[in-house]
């Protein structure tokens, strides 16, 4: 049974009003809110067990040390990696593929070299590419995507040349909500011998992830969308790849000697670990993912389908709505949309008055809104506190405000 108002009790926030109205949260993919167990883990591990981690003999130090290297083990449990080694901590998402992006080019790419990503993407999995083409020479290709919002898989053999060295695409997307095949397209790639970097941002807070299942050879996600704090995310890497590539960052923590002539690196994860980590964080996102885990998440995925289709079923019936991306079922807890000709910051700054918290804007992904003629969405995103009723004050907020107009 899923107990959605015990669930929102661990959420003190969820309780508040805006503007007099009571506060509906509907901008998950940008963050989720946090547990009261997180906070209360985070909170206690400063006032009592603080000290640097790997470094010192004393009795704090070895502490936290051990929180820090549990996260890392319940990380490892909670995606299905081999081996903690194959998880490295980053501050998100972003950092975790600028590591892949400036690693793997300064260790396996030259100049004309491919990295093919999707039409869909978020800037995090564009920009970084971009700067290495600026440095490196390196070309970046993009697989289309259809009219309803779906990779064109049917030409993904077409995009892969013998100058592809990597494909890195998105889970799923921010903004469409689609849920790609990510688990065909690295079966594809592999058989032309060419590694995949999966972005999990959109993916780790709502189903299961299973790295090895897969097959993928990087995966990245961040702690903050997924009820734990901002700052902490996650690659992970094969071992056979992380042994291969550089470091991303020098300094300490990552070295095993250094003289003036010469750096000798750690072994695996530290290598990537160039400085102190945030320690406390990466114990509140393993809070994060125990709690997760004790709800279950194939019980957050059918509830978050449920709320995903009951929101486009009802948005839908509201005269001049146009939602984006795959049919009810191919959606996974994003619904963005536009009503009319009803500006998307207009929409949202009047939800906003009504109590409604949306993300109005490109999200992230302006080539994606070229692609659909759009200068952006108003987006809604949901995640396990959220509720039918919540929904219901959405549509009948806007509702009215497309009355206004």
């Amino acid at each position: 049974m899923f107990e959605i108002e015990k669930i929102r009790q661990d959420f003190p926030i969820l309780s508040r009003q805006v503007y007099n109205k009571p506060l509906v949260y509907l901008d998950n993919a940008a963050t989720t809110q946090k547990p009261l167990c997180v906070l209360d883990a985070m909170r206690e591990e400063y006032l009592n067990v603080n000290a640097n981690v790997h470094r010192g003999v004393h009795y704090l130090s070895q502490q936290a040390t051990d929180l820090h290297e549990a996260a890392r083990e319940t990380v490892r449990g909670f995606i299905n990696a081999r081996k903690s080694e194959e998880i490295i901590f980053t501050r998100g998402t972003t950092e975790a593929i600028n590591l892949v992006a400036a690693s793997f080019c300064e260790g396996w790419m030259h100049e004309g070299d491919e990295v093919l990503v999707s039409a869909m993407e978020h800037h995090s999995n564009i920009v970084p590419w971009q700067l290495q083409a600026a440095r490196r020479g390196i070309a970046v290709k993009v697989l289309p995507i259809d009219d309803d919002g779906l990779l064109c898989l049917d030409r993904l053999e077409e995009y892969l040349t013998e100058k592809t060295r990597l494909v890195s695409i998105a889970h799923v997307s921010n903004v469409l909500g689609t849920v790609n095949p990510v688990k065909q397209i690295i079966r594809i790639a592999h058989e032309h011998g060419i590694p995949v970097l999966v972005d999990g941002a959109q993916a780790a807070p709502h189903f299961s992830i299973d790295v090895q299942d897969l097959d993928c050879d990087f995966y990245a996600f961040s702690g903050h969308k997924m009820y734990g704090p901002t700052g902490i995310g996650v690659l992970y890497g094969k071992e056979e790849w992380l042994d291969r590539l550089p470091p991303y960052q020098g300094g300490g923590e990552m070295i095993e000697s250094v003289s003036f002539e010469k750096t000798t690196f750690q072994g695996l994860p530290f290598k990537f670990e160039a400085g102190t980590p945030d320690y406390v964080a990466t114990h509140g996102l393993a809070i994060a993912i125990k709690y997760m885990q004790a709800i279950g998440l194939d019980r957050i995925e059918a509830h978050e389908q449920q709320l995903t289709a009951y929101c486009m079923q009802q948005l839908s019936e509201i005269e001049g709505m146009r939602i984006f991306g795959p049919k009810a079922g191919q959606h996974d807890a994003v619904v963005s949309f536009l009503v009319g000709d009803i500006h998307h910051m207009d929409m949202g700054t009047l939800l906003d008055r009504l109590g409604i918290a949306v993300r109005t804007g490109h999200h992230c992904a302006q080539p994606l809104m070229d692609r659909l003629g759009i200068l952006g969405t108003v987006r809604t995103s949901f995640a396990m506190y959220n509720t039918k009723e919540e929904i219901d004050a959405l549509v009948a907020a806007v509702r009215r405000v497309a009355q206004m107009f």
